[in-house]
């Protein structure tokens, strides 16, 4: 009988497998990989499919961890900004695949429990579309359910005030997140920033506004796309890891390509063997 993390890490690699299947295509030539323990198994998905198929892409990492994948594959890897020009533009990314600490039932997720959230958001809103790869662990009606914090990367300096602005928010008690147990003081990103995860009540979602559910901040109650605002207008944040508002396909119809922070789709690997895939409605 196989034991509790081994199915974990089962589900995980058929969730990659199915994602890499489904969204990377041999026309494709620049893809961003993520960070964390499920980008292992899309590696892997790309490498399976030999280097006829890859050998003309480029590999866009999220952080230290996802360049060291790249490069320990033999695939090519490229920083964001050196993407070719096309009439003066930065080229987009064709696809970018990810994982997420949690997703909700309108895609909206939290990342950066990895503390790679900053370098995450730039990747995905460069790509023309953003897919999700989790288990079955990570999928929630609402944000801040099981995930409980949210991870928000802050300069040093501004740390404190941040953590008192936190507080008058109705997050009970944020913290500057620790690099313990392999790292005295502070978690330090690959940016120099720090992070601090912030617990908030479940996030309502715009559908769930109605009567006295304001999502305004009342009692620490949130709806997620106000909340998101409310924290980036902080002095001292550099970036919230809460992706949300609007994915690739809809930037185009809303004539802001560059800015799609939420997935098209969420694969999710199951314990029974199977990947529900979550799509975009």
């Amino acid at each position: 009988m196989s034991s509790a993390a081994e199915l974990v890490e089962s589900a995980k690699k058929l969730a990659a497998f199915q994602a890499v299947d489904e969204h990377l295509l041999p026309s494709h030539r620049f893809v961003g990989i993520g960070s964390g323990s499920t980008v292992v198994y899309v590696v892997e998905a790309i490498v399976a499919k030999g280097p006829s198929f890859y050998g003309a892409m480029s590999f866009i990492p999220t952080g230290s961890q996802s360049k060291g994948l790249i490069r320990a594959a033999g695939l090519t890897l490229a920083n964001l900004d050196e993407r070719p020009l096309v009439d003066g533009r930065l080229v987009q990314l064709d696809v970018c695949f990810d994982g997420a600490d949690e997703v909700d039932d309108d895609l909206n997720l939290i990342k950066g429990g990895g503390a790679c959230l900053f370098q995450e958001k730039l990747v995905a809103v460069a790509a023309k579309k953003f897919v999700a790869v989790a288990d079955y662990r990570k999928q929630s009606s609402r944000l801040c359910t099981k995930w409980k914090t949210i991870p928000i990367e802050v300069l040093p300096l501004a740390a404190p005030d941040v953590l008192v602005r936190l507080q008058a928010m109705g997050s009970p008690t944020p913290a500057i997140r620790t690099g313990l147990p392999s790292k005295a003081g502070e978690c330090v990103t690959d940016n120099g920033m720090w992070i601090i995860d912030a617990p908030f009540p479940p996030l309502l979602l715009p559908k769930d506004l109605a009567g006295e559910a304001e999502g305004a901040g009342k009692d620490g109650v949130w709806e997620i796309n106000r909340l998101a605002r409310e924290l980036l207008s902080i002095p001292g944040i550099v970036e919230i890891g809460l992706f949300h508002g609007f994915n690739g396909a809809e930037a185009v119809s809303l004539g802001k390509e560059g800015q799609a922070q939420k997935p098209v789709a969420a694969y999710f690997g199951t314990a029974e063997g199977t990947v529900d895939v979550q799509r975009a409605k």
